[in-house]
């Protein structure tokens, strides 16, 4: 059978892990970046946009001058590209042409309405 004979602190406990060596941690990953936005930016943002301004109708004609989901007027979807008339065209396409005049314009401006109450920046 063992019996201690004598002890001695060679050196206090610690209350935590220390790391002795010198080599240097591997830097932590950088995250990964967001992924591109859906067409013309938010895509969410146009059928929020497009539900206030036509009640989410991208084929609407009231007959009132202003056309598809977004209201183009005819002269304004014909110099940001549109081709034919808005309600003509796909959902994208509307939202393509909304976002160069969005992007021309500094905002939602054209919009000013509907911009206003979802709190979009004109």
């Amino acid at each position: 059978s063992r019996k201690v004979t004598r002890s001695r602190v060679v050196r206090e406990p610690v209350t935590g892990i220390v790391k002795v060596g010198s080599r240097v941690p591997e830097p932590e990953p950088a995250p990964e970046p967001e992924p591109a936005p859906a067409v013309g930016g938010d895509s969410a943002v146009w059928d929020q946009l497009a539900q206030c301004e036509s009640g989410g109708n991208w084929s609407t004609n009231t007959g009132n001058g202003y056309y598809g989901g977004l209201q183009f007027n005819a002269s304004t979807w014909q110099a940001y590209g549109g081709s034919g008339l808005p309600h003509e065209a796909s959902r994208e396409t509307q939202i393509a042409v909304a976002t160069k005049l969005r992007d021309a314009s500094g905002g939602y401006g054209a919009w000013p309405a509907c911009s206003a109450s979802l709190g979009l920046p004109n």
